[in-house]
């Protein structure tokens, strides 16, 4: 009987608290906390979050100035580099002949320039430079020097026909800029491949470039003054778009070569993109740079 009634009492006994508690946190706790808890840290909150930690400080990777593309560059074309004429001798290494336009798609009124090319009118009229434009001084045999000119501008200068190009990250061509031999170049960091197994080939013309290769920079060139293509009289017009694509990469023997692919799109004088590919090796320093003015012959 004993056990029965301490059973009755120790029962009732947790029975108790549990009405207290049923009764007190309808009263207390849900009544308080809505009017202390969450207000009070809703705005403590709010306000702390909103109003600290500083910028730049913890957590505040968003307030970051974003890189300038100097500081971004992937890799680094700066430095002296040596033409390698791996192809095109004939076209490359001497003046073609007159009428040679083998490898170029030109159209007729391209061919009839071309035929009637004369280097001593070219030399009588100060045109002494016309192969030596974007579009055509990179297949020049001869020596590069590149730097940066500042954060956003990258600058190629040759030793053949001492020309400069300025390859300008985000810029645009100021308005009634006059067109020139060396136009103007906006470049690019080319941005991370696309796709988990991208294909080993696609077509160059597609831009951004896909491939399981690496990929560096890209530059298109507009506003050119219209030259040649080959010192020959291979003309292309002030209507070109030059598309550029260069692909560093470094040796297991320690070299480091460029390729720069060259797209030259000319609705004027060509039937279809004019492509080449050019290949440069990087010297320890500026032994063999030596800048010559342009010559017609």
């Amino acid at each position: 009987m004993r056990s029965s009634v301490t059973a009755f009492v120790l029962a009732a006994s947790m029975v108790v608290p549990a009405q207290g508690s049923a009764q007190g946190s309808p009263q207390g706790t849900p009544q308080g906390t809505p009017q202390g808890t969450p207000q009070g840290t809703a705005q403590g909150t709010a306000q702390g979050t909103a109003q600290g930690p500083p910028a730049g400080g913890r957590g505040g990777r968003g307030a970051q100035p974003p890189r300038t593309p100097r500081a971004a560059a992937p890799v680094d074309f700066t430095g002296y580099w040596v033409s390698v004429v791996t192809e095109d001798w004939r076209w490359r290494m001497v003046t073609p002949a007159r009428g040679d336009f083998a490898g170029v798609p030109l159209n007729a009124a391209a061919r009839k320039i071309g035929q009637a090319w004369d280097p001593a009118k070219d030399e009588a009229e100060g045109n002494h430079c016309k192969a030596y434009g974007a579009a055509g001084i990179m297949r020049v045999p001869g020596r590069l020097h590149i730097t940066w000119q500042d954060d956003t501008t990258l600058k190629i200068e040759t030793d053949q026909g001492t020309q400069t190009r300025l390859l300008q990250f985000g810029g645009k061509p100021a308005a009634g800029i006059k067109p020139s031999w060396q136009g103007y170049s906006s470049a690019n960091w080319e941005g991370p491949q696309r796709g988990s197994n991208p294909p080993d080939f696609t077509p160059i013309a597609l831009n951004p470039r896909e491939g399981t290769r690496g990929r560096s920079l890209e530059v298109v060139t507009t506003n050119l003054r219209a030259g040649y293509l080959r010192k020959n009289g291979v003309p292309y017009s002030e209507n070109t778009v030059l598309r550029e694509y260069f692909d560093l990469s470094n040796e297991r023997n320690g070299d480091t070569w460029f390729v720069v692919t060259t797209i030259v799109e000319d609705p004027t004088y060509l039937t279809q993109p004019f492509v080449t590919s050019t290949n440069f090796k990087k010297q320890p320093d500026a032994t063999g740079f030596s800048p010559n003015v342009c010559s017609v012959r």
